[in-house]
């Protein structure tokens, strides 16, 4: 796909997009227009290292300490599920909550009943290494990550060389699983499919010296599969800390947490703060960067009433920012 410049151009795109994918069409905003309308706020200062998701009458989720915590509507924190060992998570369009259970090497739904119900802890008979992030289609098939960080003397997932892999994932509804891919990407992270299935964007985040710190943007077939060939880069970030979590807004821009504050040598530079939010346009141009001061940006979630508030996790710590257009969220979104 080639490139498309901002102006009328780009209000055309996203008004498409916006048809196709059955959004409610949100006015497209101007290229020199705020992405983000305040600062950043912290609103807690520990139980927020990852996963964050919003729901309309739970408030916002999170994974930290080994819990997945709730922070409620009235801004009140408890422990919604004790000894979770999640990363990733995220609401079905059913309002099922979906896991990546890294410590157990799962991926996890809680059913309206409240039981919990194992989607995943396998492929071709070999456990998984860390499911770390996921995302859901128009099919209700998920995709999630599955990288190694820190010891790898326990890794299963082998190719047919025997070379270790950390691959990308299908669950089809059926609970067929299916690698998607095996070597394209260094160490896969967060991702995320547009809502229309024509993309899945994957972070390439092995922060290790010489690792690849990378935004990719692969086109997604019908069946739920990529054309390998269309692998395009969208943002490289060198040598400081690669990319991590992402969400879409309702103008198909994408949110990507990554970057560094103060440098970890030899494998992770930051020659300035680098740490915070990414937004690209659905062209993949880069055009706004939000610092957070706190070390690390994992994440991020849109949320609140009117689904304007990106809630961003780093380091542990919560913080908020109001943004001028809502998030595009699988359930509860307006």
């Amino acid at each position: 796909m080639p490139a498309l410049r901002l102006g009328h151009s780009h209000t055309h795109w996203v008004l498409l997009c916006s048809l196709l994918a059955g959004l409610p069409f949100v006015s497209a905003v101007a290229a020199d227009d705020p992405v983000f309308l305040s600062q950043p706020e912290m609103l807690q200062d520990h139980g927020a290292g990852e996963g964050p998701v919003w729901h309309p009458r739970l408030g916002l989720l999170t994974s930290g300490e080994g819990n997945i915590n709730r922070r409620d509507l009235a801004g009140q924190s408890s422990v919604f599920r004790a000894d979770a060992g999640s990363n990733g998570l995220l609401f079905d369009r059913q309002g099922r909550l979906v896991i990546c259970d890294n410590q157990r090497r799962q991926v996890q739904r809680i059913e309206a009943d409240g039981t919990l119900r194992v989607l995943a802890d396998s492929y071709q008979g070999s456990r998984f290494n860390q499911p770390n992030d996921l995302t859901i289609d128009s099919k209700k098939r998920i995709y999630f990550t599955d990288p190694q960080y820190g010891d790898r003397s326990g890794m299963e997932m082998l190719d047919d060389e025997g070379q270790k892999v950390e691959g990308v994932y299908r669950i089809d509804p059926d609970g067929r699983v299916t690698r998607i891919i095996a070597h394209e990407v260094d160490r896969p992270n967060g991702l995320i499919v547009t809502p229309d299935d024509q993309f899945l964007y994957v972070a390439d985040n092995n922060n290790e010296l010489g690792g690849a710190r990378k935004l990719w943007r692969f086109d997604l077939n019908a069946d739920g599969t990529l054309d390998l060939k269309t692998q395009t880069l969208i943002y490289d970030w060198g040598t400081t800390r690669g990319p991590d979590g992402m969400k879409l807004d309702q103008q198909g821009r994408l949110y990507v947490a990554a970057g560094l504050n103060k440098p970890r040598p030899p494998a992770q530079t930051a020659d300035r703060p680098t740490a915070g939010i990414y937004v690209f346009s659905p062209a993949g141009e880069k055009i706004d960067f939000l610092s957070i001061p706190r070390d690390e940006t994992t994440n991020c979630a849109f949320g609140g009433k009117d689904g304007k508030t990106l809630f961003v996790t780093a380091g542990g710590t919560l913080w908020s920012v109001r943004t001028a257009v809502p998030g595009y969220q699988l359930f509860g979104g307006r």
